[in-house]
């Protein structure tokens, strides 16, 4: 087996005349914290897109675990280990927080929300969903209805359902956005414990305080281009990444 879990070799996509993605390459190797930022249209999310089966790429090699992924639609993608969260927390409302998580459970196997219904309540799921809850701080929160939790539980309960597809691989797309302080920490243990328990992370982050402090390594896109790589102290003496930032006026909250 290969110590990188994920690798991306001269990955593009295009939008009609539009390159939001130009021969980009990385590696992820086995629990490692790899941060994926960039100014804002850098291509980022794109490459997300790209790795969890939304987007099929236009040219370039998706490997996951050394297997061929690229064009692999999305609920195949979870199948075989890849979680992802989205900016925008959207919940099922009206489920609770525990059903939220059942729901994911079932959806490795089954590739629409009302198949995976045939599974709720069963107790193995309950089970389940319980340690699962544990693990992300939203024990006491199980029976709450998922439209009213705030936002960093809804944080939280974003990577529950990410976690409930057992991934090995897990993305996280700007996971702290709109968080305050006390609530970047709480989410900042609970991403060095995943990856402690053996996933490997790939995430996108605005807050370059942040993604400096969490990530093993750092890739820098810039126009859908590979601008940087290395360590976090390595980029972000790296005069080409200072100038994407400083350069464009953004300050250093900025990833």
């Amino acid at each position: 087996m290969t110590d990188k879990i994920l690798s991306i070799k001269d990955l593009s996509i295009n939008f009609g005349g539009l390159k939001a993605v130009d021969n980009v390459t990385f590696d992820i190797g086995r629990q490692e914290i790899l941060g994926l930022l960039g100014p804002n249209g850098a291509g980022k999310t794109t490459c997300f897109n790209m790795i969890s089966g939304v987007y099929k790429p236009t040219s370039g090699e998706i490997r996951l675990n050394g297997k061929r992924t690229d064009g692999l639609p999305a609920h195949q993608m979870a199948a075989l280990g890849v979680g992802r969260t989205f900016q925008v927390v959207k919940p099922f409302s009206g489920l609770t927080v525990e059903e939220n998580v059942i729901v994911s459970l079932g959806m490795p196997h089954y590739k629409n929300f009302f198949r995976s219904c045939k599974f709720w309540n069963t107790g193995a799921n309950k089970k389940a969903a319980g340690k699962i809850l544990e693990t992300v701080g939203l024990e006491q929160e199980a029976s709450s209805k998922a439209g009213l939790l705030p936002l960093g539980n809804l944080r939280k309960l974003e990577i529950a359902r990410a976690l409930a597809l057992g991934p090995t691989l897990l993305l996280l797309d700007e996971c702290f956005s709109g968080l305050r302080h006390e609530e970047i920490r709480i989410i900042e243990d609970l991403i060095r414990l995943i990856r402690d328990q053996g996933v490997s992370i790939l995430l996108i982050e605005h807050n370059m305080r942040v993604a400096m402090g969490l990530s093993d390594r750092v890739v820098v896109l810039d126009h859908g281009r590979k601008l940087a790589e290395g360590t976090p102290s390595e980029v972000s003496a790296d005069p080409a990444v200072i100038e994407a930032y400083l350069g464009k006026g953004e300050g250093d909250d900025v990833a």
